[in-house]
Order: C-alpha cells, then sequence, then structure tokens
C-alpha cells in the first residue's frame, strides 16, 4: 500500500476524516499519512485596502505549517505504531494541486471530510470535496462528518452495468478488495420489466456478463433490485449486509452530490459511519 494523502482546513470535519485515515491506515498497511494544507492568498474585494496589507506567500506558508504541526499533535493518539505521520504544505487550489501532491508524497489514496455542520438541512458535500472527487485520478474517500472508523469487510460497488468494460476501474477495485481482504457486493438496480414480462433484459444480460467477465477473480456477490427509489434501495441494502464502505465510479453528473444533498440525508443520518469512495477508470 502507499502513503495516504489528508487534505485539511483544520476544522472538526478535517479532524475526523483524519483520525479516520490513520486507523485505516493500520488495516491497509500504509507507511504514512500526509496530512496536506493548499493555502492561498484571502480575495480582497475592498479596493480602498492598500496592496503592502495583503499577506505575502511567506506569511502565508508559515501560518500553514504552523497549524499543520498543531494538527498534527491532534491526531497523533490514533497513530498506529506501524505507521508514520508527516506534513506537507504548499501554496496552491486544492483540487488542482492533489494529483500532484499524490505524486511527490507517494499517496495512493486520499482520504477527505465533507464540510457542512447539520445532517438534516445542509448541503453536505462542499465545492472543494465535490471538485476533488469528480477530477482526481486519485481514489478519494469521502468520511461522512460522524463517522468513526469500522474495519473494512463489506464492501459495495454501485454499477449500472452501462459500458462496464470501459467504465469499471478494475485494477484499484481489485486493489482495495485485496489490501483489506472484504468481501465484494456488486449493486444493480435493474430495469423495468418490458411489455412481454422479461425481467433481465438483453442489454442488461450483456453487460452483465461483462462485469461477470472483469470481476471473476474478485469472487463478488452480484445483487439487483427492482426499486425504483435507487437512494433508497442503497439504503436498504447498506443495513440488511452490514456494507463498511461504498464504492462509486462518478460517470454521471451530480451524483456524488446527490448521495449527500439534504433529500437524500437518510442514508447519513442512519449510516454515519459508511464512508464513500469514488473511484475513475
Amino acid at each position: 500500500m502507499k502513503n495516504i494523502l489528508v487534505p485539511t482546513d483544520f476544522s472538526a470535519t478535517a479532524r475526523n476524516a483524519g483520525r479516520y485515515a490513520l486507523q485505516l491506515a493500520e488495516q491497509l498497511g500504509a507507511p504514512k499519512v500526509i496530512f496536506y494544507n493548499a493555502y492561498q492568498a484571502p480575495l480582497m474585494v475592498d479596493p480602498m485596502v492598500p496592496a503592502v496589507q495583503l499577506l505575502n506567500e511567506d506569511s502565508l506558508k508559515k501560518d500553514s505549517k504552523e497549524a499543520l504541526e498543531k494538527f498534527k499533535l491532534f491526531v497523533k493518539a490514533f497513530c498506529p505504531p506501524t505507521c508514520e505521520i508527516d506534513t506537507f504544505s504548499e501554496y496552491a487550489l486544492l483540487h488542482n494541486g492533489l494529483d500532484a501532491a499524490c505524486a511527490s508524497t507517494g499517496s495512493g489514496l486520499i482520504v477527505m471530510g465533507i464540510t457542512g455542520g447539520g445532517l438534516l438541512t445542509e448541503k453536505l458535500i462542499g465545492s472543494n470535496t465535490t471538485s476533488v472527487a469528480k477530477h482526481s485520478t486519485i481514489p478519494v474517500i469521502i468520511v461522512p462528518p460522524n463517522a468513526r472508523f469500522t474495519k473494512i469487510e463489506e464492501i459495495m460497488l454501485l454499477s449500472d452495468f452501462d459500458k462496464a468494460d470501459k467504465t469499471i476501474p478494475v485494477e484499484p477495485l481489485r486493489k482495495i478488495i485485496e489490501e483489506t481482504k472484504a468481501k465484494l457486493f456488486v449493486f444493480n438496480v435493474e430495469e423495468e420489466v418490458d411489455e412481454y414480462g422479461v425481467t433481465y433484459p438483453s442489454n442488461v444480460l450483456g453487460e452483465s456478463y461483462a462485469v461477470h467477465t472483469l470481476l471473476q477473480d474478485l469472487a463478488p456477490e452480484y445483487h439487483f433490485t427492482k426499486n425504483t427509489n435507487y437512494m433508497k434501495a442503497i439504503d436498504e441494502f447498506v443495513l440488511e449486509h452490514h456494507i463498511d464502505l461504498i464504492i462509486t465510479i462518478p460517470q454521471k453528473h451530480g451524483f456524488i452530490e446527490s448521495l449527500f444533498t439534504s433529500s437524500h440525508t437518510k442514508m447519513l443520518a442512519f449510516h454515519s459511519h459508511i464512508p464513500l469512495m469514488v473511484v475513475h477508470k
């Protein structure tokens, strides 16, 4: 396992994600967890403020490093003896710099918290987390704000079986299964039956065969549902099978947000320990 990179803004949500990452590192055998802060100059909207009062980059860098050291002390108690904590800060935009930060730190996984304070009233994924999950080529685990680490033993892959050979990232999926030794469940919402009462349409059958071929060495368990309420179907499956990690492939715009917006908070409200892993092909 490579290192784990944890972007942080030093908030309570970020501290929670940091704790989760350190405990996950023990299960995965990750040698190092790097806490990363991308800092920027604040936007100045008052034209009357003299330019000389703007914070310079050296000052921002100093503040970032000091905050990271304090953050490191806070999460140190959760660090397993087999893992090392490191810090890394740079002047950058978070969503633009993470792939490069992963490359320079030898990280193969990003763990992030989600912003927002109220499960029932707020949109929970902040723009930074959403942007990173959508665009990073490195797998991203999004940790809900009240999550507590549980050993990953049951993994749920959400797949619509659409062009499976081109959309399912087999190698990252195989890697997380091998490292966690978890059982894999592949979950698909079936199409409606046709006028002849066919319950397993030919196009789904073809894609199903492709998925079986791609994932056969991982020995997954396949589950299909006709529940038209996708979120309710996921929620029920998570409960029944004690899922510890949900994996999604963000093919459709807005899907990541839809898992966490206020209209779908019941899933997190009932299962706030379940992180979401976003993996790109």
